[in-house]
């Protein structure tokens, strides 16, 4: 993400992304090419364990601001190959990484100039087991490569599922464990969390996990399966990509009916309003309501997109029935009004920034009407599930915001005020950073009671781990901010941001903890760059507070012990644990 003279993609680049997703399979990205390993170029893996096949193959994350047009890959069909294939690449000096669907910003799997010794592992074309194990407690037991719709399509035939998850489908279990990966909700007043659920991270749902790690009296990698209440389970449950999962059991239970309204007649100044003013149409309250909400905010635009869900075993007058997901389907093409916008600014017309902000805005509306989707009704995966891989890519960063419930709305509204300043105070300058939505999603923190084990550890890097020292913290909101990759001053805009949320939300009030797979750490030239965030402020956050046999030092050290020999590592871990 280097800002540098990078320009807005073209016309071209953009339709040509989209049409390139169209194509892709239900599940998503398809690879640019792929070249078995006798026609490719460049250093060759040396003899790789029997079975395993080797090809060249392009890695791109979801923005597309990581891009390597040839990296060696394989898929390996069952654990043993695995095993094998950590213990191959300890002989030869190289490093195995676990790949996915690759929607992610951060660069926690590949870096462009390690690439010509580093092995992705492709765990999406036969690491997709999924057994489903009913009763109280429920449970289900994947492999790390199983779509998350999959999984949740599993859980729904046994009457099972997740109280909030992320909003993709087509992104792997793996993908989700190793950044923590959520959803939105806590408790609506008056409401109880139900057994075999969490408003907290996935992660915090595993109640045992296989991994491949270092045995030190085999002299070797091998298999060993990790109990919830093992303290060295503790950092493998949100692991960064810093080992390697073979499969996880999570805690489950009975699936709910949700109902998911879209509301679209709220001013922006109403629903962000400062707390001594905020009233029953404010966001803090949508959240007591309903616990479970959502705005997406298109700059210099009079009124957001809200999502709120609730809890609703009968379908209401007026819901539509939702029998699969992804049901805003205006969202995943962009049409040519707005692309041709993208193009005239690309050009230099900065000012129409806001004119494609409308135009968005816009087609949420027009596509919320002729979809009938303002008001729908299925089960939880139905409506919790609405992002698909055709999504226009777009840059975000983000930051969990740890706090009282009852400062939701001083969280949002503050935040609000900062960000809507900002952009006019760019505006006067000529200069519009931002182009996407922001997103505000509200939490509950990952306690581990959730799980139904006794003993159970906190998962050690979550950005949603509770602070015992502030047992009045029992939310996180999460701020993401959106704009097309190499906006003019995007990067100016996201350090300052940066640097006011990490001074505004400390002390008594708050705390921030960066969203592993978005961006953050940002120096004058890109993110994940300001040694200060990274050498002192991230590590510091997973010690304030926190006990000392669970803390941002012990997990290291601990993942330093299931891989000294860092197998399973990147230059940009190293950096950033300092392994």
């Amino acid at each position: 993400m280097i800002e540098g003279n990078r320009v807005l993609p073209s016309r071209r680049g953009v339709l040509g992304g989209l049409a390139g997703a169209a194509a892709c399979a239900a599940f998503g990205w398809t690879p640019a090419f792929r070249v078995p390993a006798a026609r490719a170029e460049g250093v060759t893996p040396p003899a790789l364990p029997g079975g395993v096949e080797v090809y060249r193959q392009a890695y791109e994350n979801w923005s597309g601001e990581v891009f390597i047009d040839r990296m060696w890959t394989c898929a390996p069909t069952h654990a043993d190959q695995v095993v094998a294939l950590a213990n191959w690449a300890r002989a030869h000096g190289w490093t195995v990484r676990a790949s996915g669907q690759r929607h992610n910003w951060s660069p926690l799997t590949a870096l462009a100039h390690e690439a010509e010794r580093v092995l992705l592992v492709d765990t999406t074309r036969h690491f997709t087991r999924v057994t489903v194990t009913p009763g109280t407690p429920a449970s289900v037991t994947a492999q790390t490569g199983v779509h998350m719709e999959v999984l949740m399509t599993a859980l729904e035939s046994a009457g099972l599922g997740f109280a909030a998850t992320p909003a993709p489908g087509d992104i792997t279990l793996g993908g989700v464990l190793a950044i923590g990966g959520h959803g939105t909700g806590i408790p609506a007043a008056g409401e109880t969390r139900a057994a075999g659920h969490t408003f907290g991270s996935i992660s915090n749902l595993v109640v045992a996990l296989t991994a491949v790690v270092w045995d030190e009296s085999a002299d070797s990698y091998t298999l060993r399966t990790f109990e919830r209440d093992d303290p060295a389970i503790a950092p493998l449950l949100v692991n960064l990509g810093r080992t390697f999962l073979i499969d996880a059991r999570l805690r489950t239970g009975e699936n709910t009916r949700l109902r998911c309204r879209s509301l679209t007649d709220i001013d922006v100044d109403t629903l962000f309003a400062p707390p001594d003013t905020a009233g029953e149409q404010s966001f803090g309250a949508w959240v007591e309501r309903t616990g479970r909400a959502e705005a997406i905010w298109f700059p210099y635009t009079s009124t957001p997109w809200l999502k709120v869900w609730e809890v609703c075993p009968e379908q209401p007058a007026g819901a539509r029935m939702v029998n699969g997901p992804f049901n805003y389907p205006f969202c995943d093409t962009i049409p040519d009004p707005i692309t041709d916008l993208m193009c005239r600014i690309e050009a230099g017309a900065y000012g129409l920034t806001p004119a494609m902000c409308r135009m968005h805005m816009d087609m949420v509306e027009m596509g919320l009407t002729a979809t009938a989707s303002r008001d729908l009704w299925g089960w939880s995966k139905n409506t919790l599930l609405y992002v698909r891989p055709t999504t226009l890519k777009v840059t975000a960063n983000g930051y969990a915001i740890l706090t009282r419930r009852a400062d939701v709305q001083r969280v949002v509204s503050e935040f609000y005020a900062y960000f809507r300043d900002g952009l006019n105070r760019y505006a006067a300058e000529g200069s519009y950073p931002m182009n996407g939505p922001l997103e505000i999603r509200v939490t509950g923190l990952d306690d581990p009671g959730d799980a139904g084990v006794p003993g159970a550890l906190t998962p050690a890097l979550s950005a949603i781990r509770p602070r015992p020292d502030h047992p009045e913290w029992e939310v996180a909101i999460w701020l993401d901010i959106l704009t097309i990759p190499g906006t003019p001053g995007s990067i100016r805009f996201y350090r300052e941001t940066e640097r006011w949320v990490l001074a505004n939300y400390s002390g008594d009030y708050a705390q921030v903890r960066p969203e592993w797979s978005k961006g953050w750490g940002y120096s004058d030239t890109g993110a994940w760059a300001d040694r200060d965030v990274l050498d002192t402020i991230v590590p510091d956050a997973y010690r304030a507070g926190l006990p000392a046999g669970n803390t941002w030092d012990t997990a290291v050290s601990t993942l330093d012990q299931h891989d000294p020999h860092r197998v399973f590592a990147n230059g940009f871990l190293a950096g950033l644990l300092h392994d």
